[in-house]
Parts: structure tokens; sequence; C-alpha cells
């Protein structure tokens, strides 16, 4: 699925035009001054091509036939729109109408430096592009998973609560991405991991990413928080502004000016903020440039140390941006005050560091020694904004791929699994469990044989077993079952039954006192790995499945992805959870796995207890 990607600036548009699935480009497009009578345009890093007075939907509109050209069948279906900030509402990738444009007007304030020129890009590409899909996916979604100590500032709460004053993040999609590549680098589950991302650009931030999710970052209620950046001030002292503005020295647009244009390295540095000519100045000897990149790497540490101890510990700290994976010096500046972390930075590899989209996405820059992960790598938020796009089409039912865009869903009852052992034990030597109907995964059968279930409190009578013999035995029940057996099953993974409590299974060939195995089974889909491929998720992921039924419509959270070539597409939930939500035969849930990013929605803290308390 090609879909194009647009950025919008103030003064300029980014577009892509890229193959959903591998990332490949088939054209980009950067125009630069937009709004000026000198607008001009690049296509694929080509010389510019001037295209006189436009502003965002002239441009666009004079760019659109050869984006046009270039996708599959001559046709653009789908479009999304990178949003710096949704506010509280948009914490998903969202389809555009009227009416989310309308709320976007309401919280420009919000990000006055980005909003505005989003919209206008918006506007101008739906114009343009009536029947296109069109997707905003906001850069402060991944961040809609900060713990309230994280967001909340510490103002009067009335206040906070009646302006919406708090601290939403943003850089979310690349921070999701790169930490999605650190962990694919790792070879490792990034629910497993603590992991600081550095997105280091004209724009610059850090976020906590602790498994899996944002759990503090440094930019805040705006992207003016934080780290000294291109033209913004980052963390200044409330008192600083106060008295700038008692003295007259500025109002109010003035010191917006003064903290989004002004400061900085371009405020310091006194030469623009361009982080290679200042590096260059200070090679040189410029005082006020050798200042300029100091306060920038000094801000950095200070605030990655705080998102260390925020997690208790880190894994991989992780490069990314313009600067971070351009700049080997800032690296090495930053890097080589973390030893107390036990990061140990080889400066060979961080100086012949290269990275680039695709198989070159991740270079290691720590020593052999190193006891956390130092990488560079190549952040790709349009490919991201992509798949989030056709996630939402999909979902909503637009894009027709050919495969269902539904999940079947099943619900299974209360069963038991038996080894070899215990099917001779329960029913006699040499018995073979006698098939009584195929269930959907391919092998799997409910059997004729049932067994009495006998707990602590009470007893289940006639509980089916299922077919082929396992390794090991495991019987799956509801939690209504386990209250009446009197039980405390935790809820796990089917085959994970270590330290869960036992029961006494009776047959009609004798009894077998199990001491542990009895579970309650959690949420999971089955897939295939090309269903998985289709729905952008991976095995052990854990997801969000929306289910639409006759007056109880609720989404399931903590859904497990089981992914196998021997699978068949559905997916299980209990006997209670298919009551609580009135589920029929042939119900289907739509997944939300638009977390272009983030494909983890939430991690299991620890399946060994029934109640899992969030981080």
């Amino acid at each position: 699925m090609d879909v194009l990607v647009i950025n919008a600036g103030s003064s300029s548009i980014k577009a892509d035009l890229l193959d959903a699935n591998d990332g490949a480009r088939r054209v980009s497009l950067r125009v630069e001054r937009v709004g000026t009578a000198d607008c001009f345009a690049r296509w694929d890093g080509g010389p510019p091509e001037s295209l006189g007075a436009a502003d965002h939907e002239s441009a666009l509109a004079a760019a659109l036939p050869r984006l046009m050209a270039a996708a599959r069948g001559g046709k653009v279906e789908v479009v999304g729109h990178r949003v710096v900030h949704g506010g509280e509402r948009f914490v998903t990738p969202s389809a555009i109408d009227d009416d989310l444009v309308a709320e976007l007007h309401k919280i420009s304030h919000l990000a006055p430096l980005h909003n505005p020129a989003n919209i206008a890009g918006i506007e101008a590409a739906r114009s343009l592009l009536p029947d296109a899909l069109h997707v905003a996916v906001f850069d402060t979604a991944f961040h809609a998973t900060l713990p309230r100590r994280a967001r909340t500032y510490a103002l009067p709460y009335e206040l906070s609560e009646r302006l919406g004053l708090r601290r939403y993040g943003f850089h979310g999609t690349s921070h999701a991405w790169v930490a999605g590549l650190a962990a694919q680098w790792l070879d490792a589950d990034l629910r497993d991991l603590r992991v600081v991302t550095c997105h280091l650009g004209n724009g610059a931030s850090l976020c906590a990413v602790e498994y899996g999710r944002s759990v503090d970052t440094t930019m805040g209620m705006t992207p003016v928080e934080g780290l000294a950046m291109g033209t913004r001030a980052g963390d200044v002292d409330p008192g600083i502004l106060i008295d700038l503005l008692r003295r007259g020295e500025v109002d109010v647009d003035g010191l917006d000016h003064l903290l989004n244009r002004e400061s900085g390295l371009f405020g310091l540095s006194g030469v623009g903020n361009d982080l290679r000519d200042i590096e260059a100045r200070a090679a040189a000897g410029e005082d006020r440039c050798q200042l300029a990149v100091n306060v920038y790497c000094h801000r950095i540490v200070r605030l990655l140390g705080g998102m260390v101890a925020v997690m208790g510990g880190v894994d991989a700290i992780v490069f990314c941006g313009g600067v971070g994976e351009n700049s080997a010096q800032i690296r090495s500046r930053v890097a080589s005050r973390l030893g107390y972390l036990g990061a140990r930075l080889d400066e060979e590899r961080n100086a012949t560091a290269r990275v680039s989209r695709g198989d070159q996405a991740v270079a290691r820059i720590s020593g052999d020694n190193s006891r956390v992960a130092l990488l560079v790598a190549a952040t790709d938020e349009e490919l991201a904004i992509a798949r989030a796009t056709v996630s939402v089409g999909r979902d909503r039912h637009v894009l027709d791929d050919g495969a269902p865009s539904g999940i079947p869903i099943a619900i299974s009852a209360r069963h038991i699994h038996l080894t070899c052992e215990a099917v001779d034990q329960l029913f006699g030597p040499g018995h073979q469990l006698t098939p009584r109907k195929p269930l959907s995964q391919p092998g799997q059968f409910a059997c004729e044989e049932t067994l009495t279930v006998v707990g602590p409190r009470r007893r289940l009578e006639s509980v089916r077993v299922l077919g082929p013999e396992r390794r090991a035995c495991q019987v799956e029940i509801s939690r209504t079952d386990e209250f009446h057996l009197g039980l405390d099953a935790p809820v796990r993974a089917s085959g994970d039954v270590a330290k869960s409590p036992g029961v006494t299974l009776i047959g009609p060939a004798g009894e077998l006192e199990l001491t542990e195995g009895v579970i309650c089974a959690w949420r999971h889909i089955h897939m295939r790995p090309e269903d998985a491929e289709r729905f952008g998720v991976r095995d052990k992921d854990v997801v969000d499945v929306a289910i639409d039924s006759e007056g109880r419509d609720l989404v399931f959270g903590d859904v497990l992805v089981r992914v196998s070539p021997k699978y068949v597409l559905e997916m299980h939930v209990d006997t209670d959870e298919a009551n609580a939500a009135e589920l029929r035969s042939g119900a289907e849930g739509v997944l939300d796995a638009t977390g272009a990013t983030a494909r983890v929605l939430r991690r299991r803290q620890d399946t060994t207890r029934n109640h899992e308390e969030p981080r």
C-alpha cells in the first residue's frame, strides 16, 4: 500500500510517497519558503524548482501530478499527516473529518509553531484529494501512557483541571520507533527493556521508555520545555520570565517569540541554529559557540540521568534525529559522562557510526565491556505514520487488501489439557482420546472424555478434555469458576503453569492430584505470520481489540498476540469475557495496533498475580 505522508511546517512541506510495508520511497518532496515569493521545491534531493509565491495549497497542487504519477495505479488513496499536538482528546491516530480539524484549531495555542501549519497542510490536502482517507498521527500520542506523577505540574490543582495544564510530551512517533529498533537490534522484547531515547535535532527531547511505554519525557505542555534546542530555550526559571514581563523587556507575544525563536543554540551562539556551523566555529575557538555546545550537552546529560532514575535503571540509550544520528562529537560529549551507569563509549565505533533507513538502521557505539547498550538509530517517522494510517483505514473498513480486517472471536469454555501419562491414569492404560469435534486451530479437537475438577471449596463436573495430549497438564477456567472452586488462579498464557495452584482430577479409572496447572487464560489472538504482518504486530505483542456488539460495545485490553504458521486467525476469550460483551456466534473484533510505532500498548507487569497494578 502506497501512502502519502505530509509533514507541513509554517514555511515548509515535507511529503513522501512510500510503501507502508517495506518503507521504500517512491518519491520525496521538500518545499521551502512557503508563503514567500521565493518558494521552491526539491524532488528526491535534486536541484530547487521555483514555485513562485506559493502557499500550502498551491504548493501541493503544483506537486500533486508528480506525486500521483509515482503512486501505484496513479492514485493516492490514503494520506497520513503529522500533527504535533493532539491535546487530551487525541491519543491514537485518527481519521480526519471536519470535527477533528475544528478541535485541532482549538488546541493550536499548545503548539503555536507547529499545529497551525499542520492544519494548513491538512486542509490543503483534503481540498486537493477529497476522496482519499486522511489520517492524523499525533506526536503526543505515544506519551498518553505517562503516569499522573509525570504529567502533572505542581500548580493549583483546580487551575490545572480547569485549563488543562499538564505535560503531554512530543516526538512520540520517533521515540517509539527507535525504541522498537533498539529492541530488535538487541534481539529482545521491548516489554522487557528500559530504554532512554534521545531525539536530538532542531527540536529535541528525551523519553524514558519503560517496558514499551513512555513513562517520562522532557517536553511538557508545549515543545518549549526540556532540553536546549535549535531556537527554543528549554527549561528556564519561570521567575526570569516574570521579571522580563515586569521590566517591560517583552510583552506576552514577545516572550513567546523569545522562547520559541530566539533562544537555544541560536540565542547562545549568535551564529544561527545549525549545530554543524556552531561546532565548526567552536572548534575554531569562538567562545559563544563553545558555550552553546557545552550548555546543549550539559542539559542532555542532566535530564538523561533523570530519565534513568525514573525507571530505576537502563538497558539501552539510543541517539536519533539529525544531531543524534550525525554528530559524533555530541554523542561523545554526552556518552562520556555516563560511566556511572555502566555505559562505556567506544570512541572508534562512535566516530565511524553511520546509519540509514532500512538494513543499516542501527549502529552500536558502546564498548564490549559496556553494561548499557549505546546505540545510534535512524528514525523513520514517515514510515511509522504510513503504517499507522493504513491501520486506521483497515480498522474503519476503508482499505481492502483482499483479507478480512476483522478478527473472528471464539468463546473458550473451561477445559483440560492432559499428558499421555495422565490419560492412562484417569481413563486406563493405553486409552486413546476420542475426538468429538475439531476445533478452529489445526490439529486441535474437543474430546468425548470429561473429568471432574475438585478444588478446595467445590467441584466442577463434566469438564471437557481437549486433544491432542500435551507435555504438561493444564486446567483453564474462568474467574467465575475460580471463585466456585476456591482458587486463586493467575492470568497466564497457555503453557505457563509454573507456581500456579493445583486441583484434583477425577476420571473413570482413577484420580490425579495436580500440584500446579490451573490458570485463567490470558485473552489472546492466534495469527499466521502473514496476518501479523498485515495487522502490524509481532509475536507476544499486547494489543487492544474493540468489540462492536448490541448494547455492550467494549474494548478488550491486554490481548496477547501469538504468531505461528500453524495457527488460524482467531481471538479467544473465556465465558465471563464473552458474557460481558454479549458476544454471539460470528462476532468479530477490530485490532488497535495504530501505535505506529508502538505496537505494544501496555506491558503485563507480573503474570504470576491475578490483578496487576500498572507501574
